[in-house]
């Protein structure tokens, strides 16, 4: 029997292993703590262009070294001028976006009004701190990237997310997932030392930087999914505009593809 008198106030912890229960070794200082990794299989990204906000996904979903589905939509629409788009476990990421879909629907039938787009982007951040404790057990971590149209301001957003649910507002660009970091650095680049700005660019030049993109990081990570054009199969494109969102029909993507990827 464990004597009180031989524990310090609040030591938890010590009880624990006293008690025959195994904790996990300590992470050595220095070393990344692997057990809190997010897992990010897939590379989605979003940008300001001169009409809105472009949101663009590639289609490849992993388990660990599997390639399990290679038509996985990862830009998901929530109500009609706004998309979110996912990096992580997808089962958790579309639970939350049927959660974020109803409630939001719930909201404007219920106040004849849409939810403000503060509301919206809060919606999110609350759904992800109730995730916290399956995304630190690795089995339930998400990276959104939420796009939505304030029809009051008449101004687009875009908004993404820490782990603890914690929101930053994007002026420019971003992008999340395993990709993210080959094309991050690209973004910026023709953001500012490209032909022109992002915001400044058109929807065919800002679906075709975002097409380029989403190559280039299939050429350097091996769990986002590259085109197949043979098979019709292309990246998720969308945009959002002060008329809602729409999505690029695979015709549109094919043409973008054979002018701007394709050599020859």
């Amino acid at each position: 029997m464990i004597s009180r008198d031989t524990l310090q106030p609040g030591d938890f912890f010590e009880l624990l292993k006293r008690s025959g229960y195994r904790l996990d070794s300590p992470v050595p200082a220095g070393q990344p703590d692997s057990r809190f990794k997010m897992p990010e299989a897939t590379t989605v990204l979003a940008f300001h262009y001169r009409g809105g906000v472009i949101v663009a996904g590639d289609r490849r979903a992993t388990a660990g070294n599997s390639i399990m589905y290679d038509r996985c939509d990862k830009v998901i629409p929530i109500d009609d001028y706004s998309l979110m788009a996912i990096a992580g476990v997808p089962a958790t990421a579309f639970e939350m976006a049927r959660i974020l879909s109803h409630n939001f629907e719930y909201y404007r039938r219920s106040q004849m009004q849409l939810m403000s787009t503060e509301g919206k982007i809060r919606a999110l951040s609350k759904l992800l701190k109730e995730n916290v404790g399956m995304a630190l057990q690795g089995v339930g971590a998400v990276s959104p990237i939420f796009a939505t149209f304030d029809l009051a301001t008449g101004k687009p957003s875009i908004s993404f997310y820490d782990l603890l649910g914690a929101q930053f507002k994007v002026l420019t660009h971003t992008a999340t997932g395993s990709g993210s970091p080959m094309i991050r650095g690209i973004l910026e680049h023709e953001n500012l030392w490209g032909s022109q700005a992002l915001e400044a660019r058109s929807e065919e030049e800002a679906a075709t930087l975002a097409l380029r993109l989403l190559a280039t990081a299939a050429q350097f990570d091996s769990a986002t999914g590259g085109a197949r054009p043979e098979e019709n199969l292309f990246p998720v494109i969308a945009v959002i505009t002060g008329q809602g969102y729409r999505f690029l029909t695979d015709e549109e993507i094919a043409v973008l593809y054979k002018t701007s990827i394709t050599r020859g």
